[in-house]
């Protein structure tokens, strides 16, 4: 059984995903990718829909970018090494 490494769980958790047990790192990643995509179509959509104004959307992707950091990370550095 992979463990993660807990800042990845913490990271994970605030963006709403839990591991299940028999999830991979790699499927986890892609679960936060997936939610991650959806954000930012929604954040195009706002934007498309006068809420946010152009010169301001660079600005909210990337603070959108800085919540989802941990998908910058290599999925190998997801994993805890065993002592």
């Amino acid at each position: 059984m992979v463990r993660l490494r807990p800042a990845v769980v913490e990271a994970l958790a605030s963006l709403g995903v839990v591991a299940a047990d028999d999830e991979s790192p790699e499927q986890l990643r892609e679960r936060l990718n997936e939610r991650y995509l959806e954000e930012v179509r929604a954040l195009k959509q706002r934007q498309q829909a006068g809420d946010i104004p152009l010169g301001n959307y660079a600005r909210h992707v990337q603070t959108l970018k800085e919540r989802y950091a941990v998908l910058g990370l290599p999925v190998s550095l997801w994993i805890e090494n065993s002592p």
